[in-house]
């Protein structure tokens, strides 16, 4: 049986907004972290995205954190992108009102000048990417010589996306940090030596996964022709209530997304040239339900965090077997399943065999066109069967 909140030590208050939103028992990593947390140790916690990580850091940071003056915030989450600034922020926000503290998210491509107008007003916990937090700390609107309390999420995609000189400027530079919480999908490497350098004998958690999450999805391959690909991404997602669809282009997600509309099936972009008024607009209508689905490039999609995608389609197959199974931890998130499909089209079927040797799958790719009644449900019929 997962243990209660309440049995974890958090306080009376913060469980009763848990409870409001349906949140009584905790997932391994918070069960694990948060005891450790309200002690106030440093925290080293390796698990994948879905698993709960922001209660488990979120929730210990609040319990202790102490209102700030203006422009001197008293915590600090860095995150790799706009999209989880924005998500932390929201899940923490009902929490950290129950202690009177202030939670915003601070991020580039959105308007600086509101940003700088809300430290000054005072924010106790602020969410930000790296860069935009230095940009403000350099301006002088900002300062994190007050900082207590420190996390950084998903250290692991920050450093593949070049982010580690800006984590360790913000480090260096925070002089009073009592507590420092680290959360990485690896621990090696560069996010290892973040942990020697600015952790103080770390507790380290790691959740295993009951299975691989490989394990956890139903995979599939379909061999496609160009002139129906879109059409068979349309009969795919028409199947499902919640797909998300990955390409490798902002210009091919566009198309992808204005094609799916052609076919009947409500369906948004999400890249880095849209404004970021747009891909929020596009991001919680997913979450509501209101799309069907969601195209996303990778960078984009770093990040998102959207519970109950059915299904995955790597609409334009993965440069490599890393992004494959970084699209693919979009569904099948926090013990649930899911069925993630790969459209290939005649020159990619090499490529995506070397994709399939390296995540340790042997499937046959099938090929089909966008009237096959096998594309309504796709987890139902077995590859073995068909004559590769």
């Amino acid at each position: 049986m997962a243990p209660t909140f309440s049995s974890l030590g958090v306080s009376s208050d913060l469980c009763a907004v848990l409870e409001s939103r349906g949140i009584i028992t905790a997932f391994p990593i918070q069960a694990m972290s948060i005891p450790d947390g309200l002690s106030g140790r440093d925290i080293c916690g390796k698990a994948k995205t879905g698993s709960g990580k922001t209660l488990a850091f979120g929730i210990p940071v609040i319990e202790q954190l102490e209102k700030a003056e203006p422009g001197r915030p008293t915590g600090i989450a860095l995150v790799p992108t706009r999209e989880l600034a924005t998500q932390v922020r929201d899940e923490l926000a009902e929490l950290a009102a129950t202690r009177d503290l202030t939670v915003t998210a601070i991020y580039g491509g959105s308007d600086i000048d509101a940003q700088i107008k809300k430290l000054k007003k005072g924010v106790d916990l602020v969410v930000a990417t790296p860069g935009r937090m230095i940009d403000l700390i350099e301006r002088g609107e900002v300062t994190v010589e007050a900082v207590s309390h420190i996390v950084i999420d998903e250290a692991d995609r920050m450093a593949d996306m070049g982010f580690m000189p800006q984590v360790e400027w913000v480090l260096r530079h925070a002089k009073s940090v009592k507590q420092s919480l680290l959360f990485s999908a690896t621990l090696d490497g560069m996010v290892d030596g973040l942990v020697k350098r600015y952790q103080t004998d770390p507790v380290v958690h790691e959740v295993q996964p009951e299975t691989n999450t490989v394990d956890k999805m139903t995979h599939r391959f379909v061999q496609v022709h160009q002139m129906d690909k879109a059409k068979v991404a349309a009969t795919i997602a028409q199947s499902s209530t919640r797909t998300m669809f990955f390409t490798r282009t902002k210009r091919g997600a566009d198309r992808l997304a204005e094609a799916l509309e052609k076919e009947g099936v409500e369906a948004a972009a999400i890249h880095g040239d849209l404004r970021q008024s747009a891909r929020e607009k596009a991001l919680s209508r997913f979450q509501e339900g209101k799309l069907v689905a969601l195209v996303a490039t990778d960078v984009a999609a770093r990040g998102i965090h959207v519970d109950d995608v059915e299904v995955v389609v790597h609409y334009d197959p993965p440069e490599d077997h890393k992004t494959y199974l970084h699209r693919s931890g979009r569904t099948a998130r926090a013990g649930g399943e899911g069925l993630v499909v790969t459209l290939v089209l005649w020159d990619q079927e090499l490529e995506v065999k070397r994709i399939q040797k390296r995540v340790g799958i042997n499937m046959a790719i099938v090929e089909m066109f966008s009237n096959d009644p096998r594309l309504a449900d796709l987890t139902a019929w077995d590859p073995e069967t068909v004559d590769a």
